[in-house]
């Protein structure tokens, strides 16, 4: 019961609390994050395109 009444309590409990939380919300926010990253179709590179020659959509170097 002095733990619980600690951590609820004093300011390094409520900073613990506050810590964990957040590292928690940030765990969460990165899995969601990566999850619809790795679904999505792959973009086409356009430095690749124009490197093999189709280079008529990029802009020319003055």
């Amino acid at each position: 019961m002095k733990l619980l009444n600690d951590l609820f309590s004093t300011d390094y409990g409520l900073m613990s609390i506050i810590g964990i939380g957040f590292m928690i919300c940030m765990a969460a926010f990165f899995v969601r994050m990566f999850l619809v990253k790795m679904n999505e179709p792959p973009q086409p590179n356009p430095a690749a395109k124009a490197l093999k020659g189709g280079s008529q959509n990029l802009p020319h170097p003055r």
